[in-house]
Order: structure tokens, then sequence, then C-alpha cells
């Protein structure tokens, strides 16, 4: 018998009888034919010893037993005294006790008062019956086994009577103590395995003798225990026996908790090997944050927005923390925690172990009742009416027994897992006030007061939830949200490692998902890395050689081959050659497919029998299904309610959708995503239109809800992917025209400026028909440096999106610059900025627009920004208003803003002060130096530094003065000389030293140390302002323009002396064709091209921030060329190099 049969059978748990090796050791059982057995009468107890010796103990199964009588035997012989007493060998086996006692049929034996020598009582229990040795049938100590006959009483009795009386007086005094000791030792048993003391709930209704009999027998046993050497089991009975009724109330409550989840099944619905829960769980990714503001994108929108998130520590909470303040700044007690997270991610888990752990009294005892209750439980009570107290007595009787009826003097906890499933109505703002515990109203109402707090506002709430159902509860209800990531990159490795015992297949399948994007998303929810296991198992089984599912769909249609795989030979006895898609097996799927339709329709995960029947299925029928597809389809039975069904997964349902329309369409020829249907044509026009009004349809959902169901779809349109279904699908076989025009409708739809959301999964579903056209030729631009976005089109630029945010490149760092320094290239890019850790946006000719635009980003829940550098735009007061709406929302977690040089006046102070003080939490850092702020705009900025509720810690105003109103960057301009100290020889300098020439004389320069002997190079004579320096230059040839450190090597022909080819010095060279820059010996060709000779450039650097900035100047207008961000250690210098003769170099002024 397995340990969870053991518990429900009420055996104490084989780890309590561990404790005590030597006690626990196996033991002679009864002998057949004088073991105890039903309808034995009462055996020989012996109440007093003076000398007893030897108990050898035996406990096995936690069951008492010693040799007995034989069924049907009368009393043995009752010593109530004895005074050598010996050798009482003791065995507990399985909750009984017994002893060796007369044969069947025996009467009564005789009753010994006192016997000076009984000896060799050799005492087993077995199954809650007592017997001792016993006289043989027939002796002079066996009465036999006929009727007893009470005589009747005389006044004066004689010996002989007095003896029949005491007899008969006697031996009901026997079975009535030997019945007393046999039922309280049952219940002490009983007591020591449920950890509560079942004889507690009596005790009112029993008088005053009864309950003395009870503890004078509670006592003796504890001493007979202690002789035993059974400390352990002692004290635990004295404690169980020692509280209260709610004390015991509170024992048999985790105790029927831990029996409830320290089991769990993976995936599945009870079918298989259940795992125990504190073996397997690993702690979950739990962080806070977020808001109870709905958010309906589709799950796997939200995962993959999690997945781009730069990896940076984030403080997560522990579930047994989850009422403990997580921040110093929280001053008031945390109430009600709202857990977000998508399905099957974990959050019931987690609150199962949240239970588990309080139940074994590891985590939170000063908690002292925790009451888990699901939504799908109180769903089907929606109808009914109960109060608080009839609510916790339903689903929790333990309570109803020990007669609590208010909880108000409890720490108590009530946990509402799944919100996303509630069918009550749950209305905050016209619901009825309640405030009394014992008054009955409807459930709905119940809840409601419950988490408004009016109803035992002193309890804690843990609610879980989808995100899209988040908002059903007013934040002000909600104390703190927390959100469960999925896995992590190390933990999806460490699952598939535990799962597949080959390593080889292991790893493989580990390098597969990181090369496949969408599978290596989805396997951050760890249900999804159970479902991609199921499916590569089979797949090793029959197509070992073959190429890994790459896409979802193929990944789902192998799941959903293992499912009809399992049950054809496990349910149908068939070989593992045999065809799979059996007529009854096809039937099952079919039905659970449409089943899947009209949820996905509806929106629902949950299915109830009335969303069968109006489906067409019975309850018998779904019970099936589940019975047999337990890993797709699974039936659920809460305490007291009717049975309810769910798909294991959302995405499971999406694919069965899609299923349903794909056999729907390819065997009636009827599109199911049109409210009317037309008469095509022909099929294949039928066919195409199918798959674009899918397109169409996704399009238009609001969150994006088909999102997954379309990628499906179009998945199974492909002719590989249908040949996989063979035997399911009738038909196969798609028009290689109708995918390609497909294809190209999906291209249409991207080119339309869609939202980053929606060109997204037009990328997953061009992916899933194997088309990459698009993204290859933007990742081709990227890889050869030749991308130029002033040319991209609408569909080109979501392609760009896709590729960074897919990749995850420069998500940590996001330099606009490196694609196009222009306000549109933001704009399309926003996506990216939003996903990204920092944001560099400096020197990128924005306006207030793009203000606008990142004010929304900065107020989205799931930014992930922290660093914001928008120096050097010309945003203006505007800009920054607009801008202060977003860091006032508190979804905004932006630590870092610069806004040096905008332009910015007092007013723009002024709106970013009174955001700071509307969120003042987050900002650590602001720069808002190069403005002119005023003296009150300083005053305002100064005031929220010294606050110390405010997070604020560097504020940056000076330099600061009218002279920094100039638009763009020659504002910063510095007047550059060059210095013929540094010239080679091979140089003339002209114009004041404003200008070099590079010739073949050499010039008669005397010697210097500075001077650059071997190459044509020199540097200007005055380095650069410690702050911002910015100054122009028009050249002719082929020339660097560079920025280098004065101990620059300069002697000698080696490469290394070159501007650019050494760690000292920062180089773009111009000339006719790609310009290039290049430090430390790496070049890179830029996009950007001369078609002549000449040019004028300008340079800008920002020594505090490590920027050094190249630009083109074409009609007093900057073009971005390019950004070196490092950090500067010395003082720097501008210097030129001349790669051809006759190439000259003028340092301009304004």
């Amino acid at each position: 018998m397995d340990q969870c049969e053991d518990t429900e059978e009420g055996a104490l748990p084989s780890k309590t009888t561990d404790s005590t090796p030597e006690a626990l050791s196996p033991g002679p059982g009864p002998d057949p034919e004088h073991g105890c057995k039903p309808g034995s009468g009462p055996s020989c107890v012996s109440f007093k010893s003076d000398q007893s010796m030897d108990h050898r103990m035996l406990f096995k199964k936690g069951c008492i037993s010693q040799p007995g009588p034989d069924p049907g035997s009368g009393p043995s012989c009752l010593s109530l005294r004895s005074d050598e007493s010996m050798d009482h060998r003791i065995l507990f086996k399985k909750g009984c006790i017994s002893q060796l006692g007369p044969d069947p049929g025996s009467g009564p034996s005789c009753l010994s008062f006192k016997s000076g020598g009984s000896m060799d009582h050799r005492m087993l229990f077995k199954k809650g019956c007592i017997s001792q040795p016993g006289p043989d049938p027939g002796s002079p100590l066996d009465p036999g086994s006929g009727p007893r006959v009470e005589e009747p009483k005389s006044e004066v009795p004689s010996g002989h009577e007095l003896q029949t009386s005491l007899d008969s007086i006697f031996m009901t005094l026997e079975e009535n103590i030997i019945t007393f000791v046999k039922n309280e030792l049952k219940k002490f048993q009983k007591d020591l395995t449920a950890n509560y003391p079942e004889s507690l709930e009596s005790l009112r209704d029993e008088d005053e003798e009864q309950r003395k009999s009870k503890e004078a027998f509670l006592r003796i046993t504890l001493n007979f225990m202690r002789r035993m050497n059974e400390e352990v089991l002692a004290e635990r009975l004295q404690s169980i026996h020692s509280g209260t009724p709610a004390e015991a109330c509170q024992r048999k409550l985790k105790f029927n908790l831990q029996q409830k989840f320290q089991c769990v099944f993976e995936g599945i619905a009870k079918a298989g090997n259940p795992t125990f829960l504190n073996e397997i769980y690993t702690e979950l990714y739990i962080t806070e944050g977020g808001a109870t503001t709905v958010n309906d994108e589709h799950e796997v929108r939200q995962i993959e927005a999690a997945f781009r998130k730069p990896n940076r520590p984030e403080p997560t909470i522990a579930c047994e923390d989850i009422f403990k303040r997580q921040k110093a700044d929280r001053d008031e007690p945390i109430r009600t925690v709202m857990t977000k997270g998508v399905a099957g991610i974990g959050k019931t888990v987690v609150t199962q172990k949240f239970s588990l752990d309080w139940a074994e009294e590891k985590a939170n005892k000063d908690i002292e009742f925790t009451f888990p209750l699901t939504f799908r439980e109180l769903n089907v009570l929606k109808e009914k009416t109960f109060s608080l107290v009839e609510l916790v007595h339903h689903f929790f009787p333990e309570t109803k027994k020990a007669g609590i009826c208010n909880f108000e003097d409890f720490q108590v906890v009530f946990i509402f897992d799944g919100l996303d499933e509630c069918r009550l109505h749950l209305d905050f703002k016209n619901a009825q006030i309640l405030t009394d515990v014992t008054e009955s109203t409807s459930v709905d109402v119940l809840v409601t007061n419950l988490i408004t707090g009016n109803l035992l506002p002193s309890a804690l709430l843990w609610i879980t939830t989808r995100p899209a159902a988040a908002n059903q509860i007013p934040a002000e209800c909600v104390d703190m949200v927390t959100e469960i990531r999925g896995f992590t990159d190390p933990q999806k490795e460490e699952y598939f490692k535990k799962r597949f015992k080959d390593r080889k297949q292991a790893s493989r399948i580990i390098s597969h998902i990181k090369k496949s994007q969408s599978l290596h998303i989805m396997c951050h929810i760890p249900i999804f890395c159970w479902i991609t296991a199921t499916g590569m198992e089979g797949f090793f089984k029959t197509r070992e050689g073959a190429q890994l599912p790459k896409t979802l769909t193929e990944m789902y249609i192998h799941f959903l081959v293992v499912q009809a795989k399992v049950k054809n030979i496990k349910y149908d006895g068939g070989a593992e050659t045999d065809p799979h898609w059996s007529p009854q097996t096809r039937k099952m799927i079919e039905s659970l497919a449409k089943l899947a339709f009209e949820q996905l329709q509806k929106g629902n995960l949950i299915i109830y029998e009335s969303d069968l029947t109006e489906c067409g299925i019975d309850i018998k029928a779904a019970s099936m299904y589940s019975g047999v597809f337990t890993q797709v389809f699974k039936e659920e039975r809460g305490l007291y309610q009717e049975k309810v069904f769910c798909f294991i997964h959302l995405t499971v349902l999406e694919f069965l959708a899609a299923l349903h329309v794909h056999l729907t369409f390819s065997e009636t020829g009827v599109n199911l995503l049109l409210e009317e249907q037309t008469t095509a044509q022909t099929s294949e026009c039928t066919e195409m239109h199918l798959y674009q009004s899918a397109v169409d349809k996704a399009l238009e959902s609001p969150n994006g809800h088909l999102d997954l169901f379309l990628r499906f779809l179009l998945g199974l349109s492909l002719e590989t992917n249908q040949s996989l279904l063979q035997g399911l699908l009738t038909q196969t076989g798609s028009s290689s025209r109708s995918n390609q025009t497909t294809v190209e409708h999906i291209k249409k739809r991207v080119n339309e400026n869609l939202s980053a959301e929606r060109s997204i999964n037009l990328f997953h579903c061009l992916n899933e028909l194997n088309d990459r056209s698009l993204v290859d030729q933007i990742q081709q631009y990227l890889n050869s440096g030749g991308l130029s976005t002033d040319e991209l089109s609408p569909a080109q630029w979501s392609a760009l999106v896709f590729i960074l945010l897919s990749s995850g490149k420069d998500l940590e760092v996001f330099d606009l610059q490196k694609y196009s320094a222009s306000e549109e290239a933001l704009l399309r890019l926003l996506p990216v900025v939003k996903a990204s850790n920092k944001a560099l946006l400096g020197g990128c000719n924005l306006s207030k627009r793009s203000c606008e635009a990142l004010s929304s980003v900065l107020s989205s829940q799931d930014c992930g920004l922290t660093e914001l550098d928008l120096s050097n735009n010309d945003l203006l007061d505007s800009g920054a208003k607009l801008l202060s709406v977003g860091l006032e929302s508190p979804h905004c977690k932006l630590e870092t803003l610069r806004l040096s040089g905008c332009l910015i006046k007092e007013e723009g102070c002024a709106s970013l002060a009174l955001a700071l003080r509307s969120n003042p939490s987050h900002l650590r850092e602001l720069d808002v130096s190069y403005n002119y702020p005023g003296e009150s705009g300083v005053a305002l900025l100064l005031g929220s530094l010294e606050d110390p509720e405010w997070t604020l810690s560097t504020l940056r105003v000076h330099p600061s003065g009218v002279q920094w109103l100039t638009p763009g960057l020659r504002k910063y301009f510095c007047e550059h000389t060059l210095d013929p100290n540094t010239a080679s020889k091979f140089l003339k300098l002209s114009d004041n030293n404003k200008k070099a020439t590079r010739v073949k004389e050499e010039q008669a320069y005397p010697y210097h140390q500075d001077r650059f002997d071997f190459w044509p190079e020199l540097l200007c004579n005055t380095t650069l302002k410690s702050y911002r320096c910015y100054w122009e230059v028009e050249w002719s040839g082929k020339v660097d323009i560079s920025v280098a450190y004065r101990g620059m090597k300069r002697r000698g022909d080696s490469g290394d002396t070159l501007f650019g080819e050494n760690d000292q010095s920062w180089s773009l060279r111009c000339t006719v064709g790609p310009y290039s820059v290049c430090h430390n010996k790496k070049r890179t060709v830029l996009p950007l091209s001369s078609t002549v000779s000449s040019g004028r450039v300008a340079v800008y650097v920002d020594q505090p921030a490590g920027c050094l900035s190249f630009y083109t100047v074409s009609s007093d207008d900057l073009i971005h060329l390019h950004t070196f961000n490092t950090t500067f250690t010395e003082p720097l210098y501008a210097g030129f190099g001349f790669c051809h003769n006759e190439s000259i170099i003028t340092v301009c002024g304004l």
C-alpha cells in the first residue's frame, strides 16, 4: 500500500515511526489460529503490576497487537493485580491490540483478582483488539461460550450464590472496561495519526464522570508510553489533548491541507505517479510591481515583453513572505496581495506551497488559520446564500465541528486562486455593505465585502489572477501587486536536463530551443516546457534522424500525436506500430477541437457542464475524454462542487480551435471565421479567403486574443504539417499559390503602419509559413553595416523592430544614433526603446512630439527604461511639460534622466519638480545643466533634492544661463589652432595655423619632442575643454579627423602611431566613397558615403558623459555619422592625419 493510501486510512505516516527505529523493528505477528479476529470477546488486562518486566514493544504501521483469543471466545482472565507479571512482549501492528487467548468458541475465562506469579504474557497489538494467552477450551479456566444467565439477587446470598453473582458482575465489568480501553486506544491512535483530538469534539456532551475517566486513562496511557521509551509519541499525544477546541481544529486543518497539497501532478489531472511538492518545487520568480490596471494583451505577447526586458537584478519575494513589507518606504501593513501571472506560470502551485509550508509549520507560524479557496469552487455556489462563517464551515468542516463561529479573534488568511475564472458578479460600487460574519447573503456579496475590508478586516487576503482580469478589483482594495515571471534560461536548461536522462538528447533540445525564437520565448512558461518535452519524447522515438520541430505548430502537432499514440496503446490495447488515429480517437479529438473553438470565441478557459451542453457534449463523454486524453483535457472537482473541465493550457485550446477551423473547412468548405457564408468560384480562391480573413480578423482583435490561433491556423496550411496529422486529416495538401498569396497579404498588412505588437505577430505568422524574406533582407543590411533608414518602408521598419526585439540586441543600451538620429526613427523604434534598460537619444533632433511619445512609454506598466538621455535636443519648456506627465505616472521606473542642453527655462523646471513630487520614489539622478532654469527653477529643483522622502540624490543645474538657449550643438563651440610643434615635416601650415596641407617637400621645422616624425599627422595646441566642446573642419582629399590623448605614440613608422590604430585615439576617415571610423585598430565602415572629395565635418565631445560624435555639415544641418561611447581618462586634443598628397584640412570658426 502506498503512502497516500496509508494516510487516507488514518495510519501514522512512515516518517513518524522512523524516529524510533528500535521500537519500529518488525516483530512476530499473531498466529493465524490464535490471533484476534472479529467477534472475539474481551481479553485479560493487567491494570497494575508491581514487577512488570521485559516489556518488548514492537510497532508496525502504527498498530498495537498481542496474541489474543480466537474469534468467538469469551472474555479471558482479568488480573487486576499481579506482583510478578513478567515478559510482557508487546507488538504494535496496524492500530490493533491483541493477546494470545483461548480458541474460538471458548467462554469467558476465570477472573483472577490477584495472582502472585502471572508470567510470560506475550502481548501483540493488531487492528485495535486486545488478547492475552488464555486457557484452552474446556479447561477449568474456560467457562465456555454459552449464554450468560443473570441469577436473581437474594437478600442473604449463600457462598455459591455470591460467587455466581460476582462472576456475572465482573464479567460484565470486564467487558465494559475492555471495550472502553479498546475504544480509547483507537481514538489515541487516530489522534496521533491525524494530529487532531477527535475526542475533544464530544467533550461538551460528556458528563463529569466520563470526562474524569477519560482523563485518568489518558494519564495511564502516557505512563505506559513513557515506560516503553516512547517519549516522543507520549509528548505528542499529551500536546494534542491539552489544547482548546480551536487549537485542535487548527491541527486538523493543517493535517488536511498536508494531505491535499503534499502531492502534485505535473501538467495532468491526477494521472500517473504523484510527485511531492516539496521535492520538485523551485522558488518562482515573484517580484513586486505592476498595478491592477488591465493588461488584456495576449499572454504570449506579455511573455515576449518580459523576455525582452534586460536582465537586471530585481528583488524577489519568497512565497512565505508574501504578506511582509518588501520596501522600507511602505508604512501601512499589507492586508490584500494580488499576484498576477499568465496561464501555466505557477500561480496555483505557489499558493499550494504557501499552504503546505504553513500546515507543516515551516513558515508563518503567527497565522492561525489558512483557508485556500478557488473561484472554480465558489462559482458553483453563486445561486446559494451563506454567511462568511457558514461558507468557511462548508469548505472546511473541521471548523464547524470545533464550534468556531467567529474568526475575529484569530489571524486568518484567505487565498482566492484564479480571479480570471470568476463567474461571480463582483460589484464593488453597488454591493450591499456587510459587516456581520454570521449574516447570510450571496457568495459574490461575501467575497466583495471580504476584499473591501467591510467583512473581517483583520483577515489577510491573497488573490491570484491572469493579467487580463486584474482590474476586476479596484486598485484601492489591493495593498501590494506582485507578478510571477517565467523560467529563466538556466531554469529551462535545468528542467530539460532533469526530464531527459539522455544527456545528448537534453543538450540537443536546449540548443535547438535557443535557435528557435518562438520556442525559446514560450519556454519561459513552465508548462510549455513540459509540453515541449512531451512532444520531443515522441519525436525521438519515431523520427530520431529527422529535423527537430522549429515552429509552434510543428511542436503542438507532435504533442497531439503523442497523446493519440498513448490512447491507442494504453486504452485500446494497440501496438506501437498500429495506426493511432482510430475512428474513436478521431471523434474524440474532433469533439475537443470544436469545444476549444467555442470556448475561444467566448474567452473561457474553465468549462462547466452548461458549456458542454451548448457544444453538444454530455458530462459522461467529457469525463471519458479527460480520462483518456489526460494531458490535453482535464477534469477537476473541488469540495462539494460539480465537475469542471479545462484544457491543460491556453495554447492547447488555441491549437485545437485552429484545428477545428481547418478540419471544418477541409471537409465542408465552410469558413467558420465568417459571419455570413458565401459561395466562392474555386476551392483555391476559398482557401486563400480563409487565411486572409483569419489574418484580418486577428488584426481586428483589440487585445490580440487570436494571435496564437492565427499562427496555428496558418501553420496547419502547410502540407508538411498536414502530413504529420495524416489519418486525422482525411484531406491533405495545400496550394503553394494559396500559401504565397497569404504571405503577400501579410506583407501588405505589415506595410500599413500597424502597431508594433500587431506587426510582430505577423512576422511570427510568416515564420510559421516558412517565409523570412523581409527579416533576412534587413538582417543582411544590419550585418553589412549598409542599413540606410532614410529609405526604409514601413514593412522594413517593422522588420527592424522585430529583429531588435527578437534578438535582444541593443536592449541593454539602445543608441538611436546607430540607426538614425531623427524623430521619425525614434517613433518607428519606440517599442525597442520601451523594452530597453537605457536609451541614448541625445543629439537626435527630437522635439516635443517625441516627448509626448516618450511620456506614453514611461507611463506603460511594462516599460523597462531606467535611464533616459535626451540631452542636446531642442525640447523647450513645452517638451519638458509633456515629459513630466510620464514622470509622474506610478508606472514610471526611471532612475536617471538627462535633459542637458534642451533649451529649458523656469516653466519647464517647475513641471519637472511637480512631477517629482507626485512620484518621488524612483528618480535618483537629474541633469538639467546647460539650460536657463532661473533662480526660481533652481530653487524648486533643489527642494526636491533636500526632501528626505524623495530618492533624488544627484542634481546638476550648472552651468546655466541665457547663453545656453542657442539651438543645436554650436553653443558649445571652441576655437582651435594647429600646433606647429607637433606637425610632421610633410605638412604645411597656413592661415594663422588654421589650415594644414600635405606636401611632398619636407618643411624646415626645428626638432621638437612632440613632433610626429614619420606619418603626416599633427595635433592642436590646446586641450579640449573639460566639459563640452564643438568644432567644425573643412576637408579635401583623404584625411583622418581625430581626437587623441597627448601621450599618443609619435615616433617611428609602426602602424600604432596612426590615429585610430591604438587605444589612445579615435578617428573619422573622410574620403570619396564610404566614411569609416577607427579606434584601437578596429575600423568600421559607415553606411553614409561621399560622392565628392571634399566636405565639412563637425566634432562634438562631452567628456564627462564619455561621448564623441562626428557629423557632416550640410546647409547648416548636422547629419550624424557615428558616436563613440567610452570613458575618457586623460585630457583630449583635436588631431588630423593626411592619407594622400594635397589633402587639406581647415579648422573653421563660427
